[in-house]
């Protein structure tokens, strides 16, 4: 039997009183400020009306508007209760921080380094938060740190690092 959303808003309230929700096409996705996160997350896998056991992902958005240019977005599933869940939180682009959850779900090792590795996000608590599929040395010639989904990173990759295909 599927959870419904309004009971998922109530446990999302006690957990995170702050924390508002948006329903698009029946899915619900819960927005919680970043010193609440870890808290709802917590609760929602080791609460027994929801057991969210399963980390399916975690990314970021990168809406490429200050103050809050990124949202991470983590993708829950509860297995018991066959629903999945998507929980929200903005970052700052001044200071691109949010607690790791890897000691709720050791499967969110890999996705944070993922998405500090695409985005620059960084995942304080995080065992081991070093590149995942760009190399250590992936910077612009100012020596800045590049981060190939930000919206600022330019469309034709970096100019002369690697040649292009000719044209037909």
């Amino acid at each position: 039997m599927a959870l419904t959303n309004e009971f998922l808003i109530s446990v999302a309230r006690n957990a995170a009183p702050g924390c508002t929700h948006v329903e698009h096409h029946g899915d619900l996705t819960i927005k919680v400020e970043v010193d609440a996160l870890h808290n709802l997350l917590s609760e929602f896998k080791e609460n027994p009306q929801t057991l969210f056991n399963q980390l399916m992902d975690v990314t970021a958005i990168d809406w490429n508007t200050p103050p809050d240019r990124f949202e991470v977005v983590y993708t829950l599933y509860s297995i018991e209760f066959a629903t999945h869940l998507r929980i929200k939180v903005g970052v700052r682009e001044d200071r691109p921080h949010v607690p790791s959850v890897v000691e709720i779900w050791e499967s969110a090792n890999w996705y944070e380094r993922e998405t500090y590795d695409m985005y620059g996000i960084i995942f304080d608590g995080h065992p081991d938060l070093r590149r995942f599929f760009m190399p250590e040395d992936f910077m612009d010639s100012d020596g800045t740190q590049l981060y190939p989904l930000r919206k600022d990173f330019p469309l034709m990759g970096i100019p002369g690092s690697l040649p292009l295909p000719p044209k037909d």
